[in-house]
């Protein structure tokens, strides 16, 4: 089992940047690829990015060149840098760890985009 820590959430103007943390510790070593989701109401949470123990990463669609998933090996956490915030970003951000036999989440951060 992971436990996943997400921090840096917060509201910000449209066109602001915000990045988000994820901490993972416990079962880090079987961790095969740590991921983004957000929820926002009265939708399905859906995949924002992800990145692969190899490195290789995915992003939805609505994100590409403005968010930007990344990871640092030594402090067992994944970032996911946001720039150019729109409101439609607004969401609650989950943390994901994709282990062989399960799937872990984070608590959740909330992002709100508005003036």
């Amino acid at each position: 089992q992971v436990q996943l820590v997400e921090s840096g959430g917060g509201l910000v103007q449209p066109g602001g940047s915000l990045r988000l943390s994820c901490a993972a510790s416990g079962s880090i070593f079987s961790i095969y690829a740590m991921g983004w989701h957000r929820q926002a109401p009265g939708k399905q949470r859906e995949l924002v990015a992800s990145v692969i123990r190899g490195g290789d990463t995915n992003y939805a669609d609505s994100v590409k060149g403005r968010f930007t998933i990344s990871r640092d090996d030594a402090k067992n956490t994944v970032y996911l840098q946001m720039n150019n915030l729109k409101p439609e970003d607004t969401a609650v951000y989950y943390c994901s760890a994709a282990l062989p036999s399960r799937f872990d989440w984070g608590q959740g951060t909330q992002v709100t985009v508005s003036s």
